[in-house]
């Protein structure tokens, strides 16, 4: 793709390959900032780079922006979640805006973050931060004594994660103190956080000049497993609501640009509570999903609206119709082996002749014990599907839990 002089040169923090095939295919010059690992890689296939490894921000921190600013780069992107607060202190040298790695902080830190958006007037369940195990008990005792929980009544539980990993990494659920006990010494410091009860799901929303460019709602099957684009007609009626959040969101984190990607429940009553944000790419390969239903390239859209030179223009005309222009809905599945000791990889003749699979990136497995999930745990590859009725995909997603992929 011939490169426009006249528009953004855009640095992309940290690696990824369907980010660099969309920055080659797009009009934007763009350099990579990525670990020493990636350079050979660069070389060979010449793509633009510049090495960094991105460890605790630290004494040598401005080096990078300003080496950044010296070849003429207008902004940096995050491609994910230890790359945002790098973000924010090279973008923060960019575009003299101080506030920028302020904020970048505010979207790393969970504690930070629920504070913010409490004071923004944003509905948050009860947080706090734990040091140690005791306050972990003492956390648990305490929420369930304001539920006025009588002796011999279940614990409602409680959430605990860490304080700037991404997704579901260190997510845990407890219900009584004998399973705190469980939670190595080296986790602490973590969040706390009470249980809402609710319809979990994500929104990944661009945002150009402080206004939403594009808003998708995804749906999420059973989370840490599923996730479905767009949203069914059931969520979608919240559409508007959702929106007001996301603008309430935008206004309490004062974005201006760039693309969010922030987790919220909708309880039986119609109340939206704010779980979290993130200033980078879902996981769960949403991006891909979007480009399956409409057509344009997420991690351009991003490029987009992170560049300091785009016109309103551009953002208009690149953008489609939220749920009106989607062909149909995508989704995936992340396959966890269910057994302890697997020896190959084998597709269920029911998944694979389901006229909504399209493909899976599962490998076979490297070794026959399967190590136990901690937490949420990491999926060993995805499936993808795509089809033309929501329902459908929605069981279709359910099912796969039940399913053998490793035996």
């Amino acid at each position: 793709m011939q490169k426009d002089p006249n528009k953004g040169y855009i640095a992309l923090l940290g690696w990824s390959l369907n980010a660099i095939e969309a920055a080659e295919n797009f009009d934007r010059r763009y350099i990579v900032v990525a670990p020493d690992w990636a350079e050979e890689y660069c070389q060979k296939h010449d793509i633009p780079y510049v090495p960094w490894n991105f460890e605790r921000l630290n004494d040598r921190s401005m080096e990078i922006a300003e080496t950044l600013k010296e070849k003429g780069v207008d902004v940096a992107i995050p491609l994910y979640e230890e790359t945002v607060e790098w973000a924010g202190a090279i973008n923060s040298v960019l575009l003299d805006n101080p506030r920028l790695y302020g904020q970048s902080l505010l979207l790393r830190d969970k504690a930070l973050m629920k504070r913010r958006a409490q004071l923004g007037g944003i509905r948050v369940g009860i947080f706090e931060e734990a040091h140690d195990k005791e306050d972990v008990v003492r956390f648990l005792k305490r929420v369930n004594q304001t539920l006025l929980k009588l002796d011999g009544d279940p614990n409602d539980p409680i959430h605990l994660k860490a304080f700037d990993k991404a997704g579901c990494l260190g997510h845990r659920v407890i219900r009584t103190p004998d399973e705190v006990d469980t939670i190595p010494e080296e986790e602490f410091p973590v969040l706390m956080e009470s249980h809402l009860d609710g319809w979990e799901f994500a929104v990944e929303a661009w945002i150009h000049d402080g206004k939403i460019a594009f808003l998708n709602i995804s749906e999420y099957v059973t989370l840490g497993y599923s996730v479905f684009v767009p949203a069914s007609p059931e969520l979608e009626i919240y559409r508007d609501q959702i929106t007001q959040q996301i603008e309430k969101l935008i206004k309490a984190f004062d974005i201006e640009f760039g693309m969010i990607h922030p987790e919220y429940f909708v309880t039986s009553d119609g109340e939206m509570y704010f779980g979290e944000v993130a200033y980078r790419p879902p996981g769960f390969k949403v991006f891909e999903l979007l480009e399956r239903v409409y057509g344009f390239n997420a991690y351009e859209a991003s490029m987009l609206v992170f560049d300091p030179k785009t016109t309103q223009e551009e953002v208009a005309n690149f953008f489609p119709k939220e749920v009106v222009d989607a062909d149909g809905f995508a989704g995936c599945f992340g396959v966890y082996p269910r057994r302890r000791v697997v020896s190959r990889l084998e597709i269920p003749e029911e998944t694979e002749d389901h006229p909504y699979f399209e493909s899976h990136e599962l490998t076979s497995p490297v070794e026959e014990t399967v190590t136990k999930r901690t937490a949420f745990g990491t999926h060993w590859g995805l499936i993808y599907f795509k089809g033309e009725d929501a329902h459908t995909i929605r069981d279709l997603l359910k099912r796969q839990e039940d399913l053998d992929f490793y035996v």
